[in-house]
């Protein structure tokens, strides 16, 4: 099978599951809080790195920089309560993600192929069904049922079939994620059906 695979929830829009609400990158220069939110670095032009989480803005002089944390790190401190570096970034040069409004239902196929974007500054793609994807063990991933989005989950297995049949991927909450890593202790999992779990 070479095309993509129907979308098995196409003229069922009264069971059909909706889509978590998309992430959406704004400047951490405007009036957003920054204390433990996901945010990406970078220039214009050149590239973003993210996996990275804020703390309050620090003014030194007459410049305001952002204190940067890879993920883990600020995870770690805050399990463990320990202090972790946080190099300081000016804030020009920090993005912060947030949630934007869930889009209405379109019934219109998602774009196939190459998708460009502008170097003006980070985008991030439209939440994607588990079904449509070739990998996501260790992907952010949303678990979403009966309109309640459920975030900060990781999966740890990629798509395989359960018990009592359904397609399903294992997932944890990216605090005991990380911890596995620091640690070495295994997360507790739950076995979610795929087609209740989109890549953030």
């Amino acid at each position: 099978m070479s095309g993509p695979l129907p979308d098995p929830f196409a003229g069922q829009p009264d069971w059909a599951p909706l889509p978590p609400r998309p992430v959406e990158i704004v400047p951490a220069t405007g009036r957003v809080e920054l204390r433990g939110r996901r945010v990406l670095v970078g220039l214009p032009g050149l590239g973003w790195r993210g996996d990275l989480r804020a703390d309050e803005r620090v003014v030194q002089g007459s410049r305001t920089y952002v204190p940067v944390i890879p993920e883990h790190e600020w995870y770690r401190a805050e399990a463990d309560q320990v202090e972790v570096f946080a190099p300081l970034v000016p804030v020009e040069r920090v993005w912060v993600e947030t949630l934007g409004d869930r889009p209405a239902p379109t019934g219109t196929v998602r774009e196939q192929g190459i998708q460009l974007v502008s170097l003006d500054g980070p985008t991030h793609r439209a939440p994607t069904p588990v079904f449509e994807t070739d990998a996501v063990s260790g992907r952010r991933v949303v678990h979403v049922e009966d309109a309640v989005e459920h975030r900060d989950l990781r999966a740890v297995t990629e798509s395989y079939s359960g018990a009592d049949g359904d397609i399903c991927v294992r997932v944890t909450p990216e605090l005991e994620w990380y911890r596995w890593a620091w640690r070495g202790q295994p997360p507790t999992t739950m076995e979610i059906p795929v087609h209740l779990l989109w890549i953030e």
